[in-house]
Formats: structure tokens, sequence, C-alpha cells
């Protein structure tokens, strides 16, 4: 039997294709997002994601310095992207300069049902409000089971007329 977590994880994917019948979009977001997190991807700037409610959720960046005319937040292809531009001023001299004041773009991969309903930035700290939309014929709903004698008896006098 194969250690599956000794292998990369691209041939993880590949092993698990076959199972994805019909959700070739799932299998290929996944492969993607894989291929995002293991390229050389930097820290900056830190978040945090909430789940605030079933279906909804929070992406909160720390953006000290930034003000919300130098953020960009565009959703293309159920990706959201963040990108931070700032003017560095050289004129001034630092003894210290601890503060990141960089260039930065941030992105995350969405389902398909996840809407970004609005986006804050308060005390350097920017929101960006999410919610997972279900469709009406994927809620939960209850089947109800047919009584095989009253089907059997309805075909009868289907039959008879």
């Amino acid at each position: 039997m194969t250690n599956l977590a000794l292998q990369p994880f691209g041939d993880v994917f590949d092993k698990f294709s076959k199972s994805f019948i019909g959700s070739d979009s799932v299998y290929d977001n996944m492969h993607k997002l894989h291929d995002d997190l293991t390229k050389n991807i930097p820290n900056y700037p830190p978040y945090n994601i909430r789940k605030v409610e079933d279906n909804k959720y929070v992406i909160e960046l720390a953006l000290a310095g930034f003000a919300k005319q130098d953020l960009e937040i565009i959703l293309e292809e159920n990706r959201l992207k963040i990108t931070g531009k700032t003017v560095e001023d050289s004129s001034e001299n630092f003894l210290f300069k601890g503060i990141a004041n960089r260039t930065f773009t941030r992105s995350f991969a969405l389902d398909e049902q996840v809407e970004v309903k609005d986006a804050e930035m308060l005390n350097g700290l920017l929101k960006v409000f999410l919610e997972r939309i279900i469709p009406e014929h994927k809620k939960p709903r209850k089947i109800d089971v047919r009584d095989e004698t009253s089907d059997v008896a309805s075909s009868k006098k289907i039959e008879k007329k």
C-alpha cells in the first residue's frame, strides 16, 4: 500500500481525480489552490479568516499604514485578489523601521457559491465580508417515501380506466 503522505500533493490529486466524477471544477479548484499554496508566497500581510455564522465569513487583513485608496479588491473567476500599493517616503530618516509599508498581493480561492458582500477598513484592519449562498435546489429537504401498496393500488386504478 502506498503512503500518500510521503508523495507530492500533485501525485495525490492525480490519484483522487478518478473519484471526481461530475465534479471536475472542484478537482480543478483544489489542484489550483495547491499550486498557489506551494509557490513562494510571502507571509505579508498577516490575515485571519473567521466563520461568523453557518454561511458567513470574514477575511481580516492587518494593514497598518494603508488607506482605503491604497487598496484594490478584485473578484475574478472565484478568486478574490487584494492588492495594496503605497509610495515609500525615502525623505524621512528612520533610526529603525519595523512597520512594513510595502506593496502586496494576497489571493483567496472562493467556492462558486461564495459571494463578496462588502469590505470595510477600520483602524488598519481591512475586513472583507463573504456569504455562501445555497441555491434552493441544494438546500436540505425532506424526501417523502411512497407506500408501495398505494402505488400498486393507484396503478391498478389507472389500468382499469
